[in-house]
């Protein structure tokens, strides 16, 4: 049995990533941020397959698989200790502040989080001398203001401390690879969703709002930048890329998307449609939810990933609203 890691389990990649892992019969352990209330909602399905015990601030999930410890990349102390006490084989480093308009108001606490989060980390796996394998969760915000199509060799560019912070997490991780031959690899990953996806993000606000909307619970969604150009992709589809990378015989970084840029005009009018509704009787503009700098067209060429892992998204951006909106209608 293998065992793995992950750092940021309980968000809409972490809980993906365990189910995926948990079914190739992996041990998982994962860090969860304490907090005055319970934050393990996406890894509902897992915890009712048991009980919850926590003693000594560690908590054995209902799998007997699925360990989660409570922690913070934060605190180097417990990210080192965890590391050499679980002693992974893989490590998915998936932790980070993510949400890009946020960061512009907290970007000391980003950088500390996304950047040096990573760091400690990698220096956790290298000062125990483990023979593990690293994933860091890069982003596609890296490349900013590069125009379209990015891929592995294309410039970076970030827009925001999320960006930077982001980037410097990648070249971290590059450095360990080439400087200490650790297997530390990074997906740089385009946007991907889900129902899990969180409720500020603005695909999850779309198909939030047309399902209160269809029930009659409300009559308006406010967004911001109509325009903006993103590749969205299917959450459960790129946890299965991550796992692959890992899989390789040599450390490489990939691009994973779909290869397909959707503005969020057209995204808002695929979900709208879905439920027989137009668009424009119910959207209106607020210049609150746009950004400082924007990053306006990221589209990913995942040619590489499809050549040496195999990997292609199957859904998406059109596909992946019904998909949104339909689980928005499911839900009590």
């Amino acid at each position: 049995m293998k065992t793995a890691l992950i750092t940021g389990i309980t968000g809409q990649d972490g809980s993906y990533l365990a189910e995926l892992l948990l079914a190739k019969g992996y041990a998982v352990h994962g860090l969860v941020r304490r907090s005055s209330s319970a934050n393990i909602g996406r890894l509902q399905a897992m915890v009712e397959r048991g009980r919850v015990d926590a003693p000594d601030d560690a908590a054995t999930v209902g799998d007997p698989a699925l360990h989660l410890h409570y922690g913070d990349v934060n605190d180097g102390t417990v990210i080192s200790r965890l590391v050499q006490e679980v002693a992974p084989d893989e490590v998915y480093n998936l932790a980070a502040m993510s949400q890009v308009p946020l960061s512009f108001e907290i970007p000391e606490y980003t950088a500390s989080t996304n950047g040096g989060g990573t760091v400690r980390l990698l220096e956790a796996i290298r000062a125990a001398r483990l023979d593990c394998r690293f994933y860091q969760a890069s982003t596609s915000e890296m490349f900013g203001l590069t125009p379209p199509p990015q891929n592995e060799d294309t410039a970076f560019r970030p827009r925001s401390p999320y960006g930077t912070s982001k980037l410097f997490a990648h070249w971290s991780t590059v450095n360990y690879r080439e400087t200490f031959g650790l297997y530390a690899v990074s997906g740089i990953t385009f946007n991907h969703e889900s129902p899990r996806r969180g409720e500020n993000f603005v695909t999850r606000k779309i198909s939030r709002g047309v399902a209160a909307i269809s029930r009659g619970e409300q009559d308006e969604l406010v967004l911001g930048n109509l325009d903006a150009v993103r590749d969205w992709g299917y959450a459960p589809e790129y946890v299965e890329g991550m796992w692959l990378m890992l899989q390789q015989d040599e450390p490489t970084d990939f691009v994973l998307a779909t290869g397909t840029g959707t503005t969020v005009r057209e995204f808002t009018e695929a979900a709208f449609s879905h439920v027989g509704l137009d668009w424009n009787q119910h959207v209106s503009i607020d210049a609150r939810f746009t950004r400082p700098p924007e990053a306006h067209s990221l589209i990913g060429d995942a040619s590489e990933a499809h050549r040496t892992l195999g990997w292609k998204a199957q859904t998406h951006a059109r596909d992946l609203a019904r998909i949104m909106v339909d689980a928005e209608l499911a839900a009590p």
